[in-house]
């Protein structure tokens, strides 16, 4: 069975004013259901694994509320980092816990924020990964592309594993131009990073310990308390001293070079909601394309007035009535102390717009 882990962390800065540092992207329902995105993570790997072998690593500042949402996970399997230092140092952390408890166990890494449409197919996916993973392998989930994509990652593929699906990955790729990310669909030989990865514990951190001597020394140290009274403190001492750096720089790039990652090529309607226009274009829209954001069947009234207008995405999460006439194309988000309206085509920007905001020192709306 498997150990799932999932990364909470970030706070979605393209989803503001909506997500905000204290209350990020994956605490709000933004699944087309009353479902949180980090719930919904979870609730998928409902048939893989059970929710003792769940764990979450999140911040300080958000460890309640992931546990409230998830009270079926053991409030130990919550793993509380002091401060982010990017997605090696979080996996690293669950790996080496995981490991004191199963030293050859298998674990699946999950972020928090994505949306998945067909369950069944990602969970053949994963399953086909494990296959991989018991030999060795560090596996990614590699999302075939439907279009030339340059907000993605690609890993370029080599020959097949076996007689399975499983394929060799032999680089990693970062966010191409358009035209290099269009040759890489016409070739068919190249599938879009998902960030989602499966492998034995012990050949990860072994991994880590190649590449990256100082992190897995410190992971080390802290593993070795976890549990004991002497927890806090170590952690509080090495934390801070750990490379801040993401697991596709440190371990997965240089694994894929001596050839020990993998792949499986999935198409299970994945999407990772990075801004406004894209929860558009992933919910239910009504005849007009509009996309009113919010708790889906549920008895909660949201108060949205539209006329005349196409291809709208509306977050009411104010209480007021929003109402729009004669326009389209326009993200309208409506919370209670701001209110972001901008063109559907520039949502990838609002990150901006948070960013200006810490410069005037307007820590209070982040």
């Amino acid at each position: 069975m498997l150990y799932g882990v999932v990364l909470a962390g970030g706070t979605g800065t393209r989803l503001w004013p909506l997500s905000r540092a204290g209350h990020p992207k994956f605490l709000h329902p933004l699944t087309g259901t009353e479902a949180s995105l980090l719930q919904a993570t979870v609730d998928r790997l409902d048939t893989l694994t059970s929710p003792d072998r769940v764990f979450v690593v999140t911040g300080v500042a958000h460890a309640a509320a992931v546990s409230r949402q998830l009270s079926a996970v053991p409030d130990e399997n919550v793993l509380v980092e002091p401060s982010p230092r990017d997605s090696c140092a979080a996996i690293a952390l669950a790996a080496a816990v995981i490991a004191r408890r199963d030293p050859e166990a298998i674990m699946g890494s999950f972020a928090s924020d994505h949306l998945i449409a067909d369950k069944e197919a990602f969970t053949g996916v994963i399953r086909q990964a494990m296959e991989g993973a018991r030999q060795g392998l560090l596996m990614t989930l590699g999302i075939t592309p439907t279009r030339p994509e340059t907000g993605y990652g690609y890993l370029q593929c080599g020959g097949a594993i076996g007689d399975g699906p499983q394929l060799t990955v032999e680089e990693f790729k970062e966010k191409p131009t358009y035209e290099v990310a269009e040759g890489y669909v016409k070739s068919g030989g190249y599938l879009w990073n998902a960030g989602m990865f499966v492998w034995r514990v012990d050949a990860f951190l072994a991994e880590l310990h190649r590449q990256q001597p100082q992190l897995a020394a410190g992971i080390s140290r802290i593993a070795a308390v976890w549990g004991t009274a002497e927890q806090e403190e170590v952690m509080g001492d090495v934390w801070p001293t750990l490379p801040k750096i993401s697991v596709d720089y440190a371990v997965m790039e240089g694994a894929a070079a001596v050839g020990r990652v993998g792949t499986v090529p999935g198409d299970f309607g994945w999407n990772d909601v990075g801004d406004f226009h894209t929860l558009g274009e992933v919910l239910t829209a009504d005849q007009a394309g509009n996309v009113v954001v919010g708790h889906q069947g549920s008895s909660e009234k949201h108060t949205v007035l539209l006329r005349d207008t196409e291809s709208l995405v509306v977050v009411p999460s104010s209480g007021r009535l929003v109402a729009a006439m004669g326009v389209r194309d326009l993200v309208i988000v409506d919370t209670p102390d701001a209110v972001l309206v901008c063109p559907r085509e520039r949502a990838q920007e609002v990150k901006q717009l948070v960013d200006h905001l810490k410069e005037l020192g307007q820590h209070g709306y982040i």
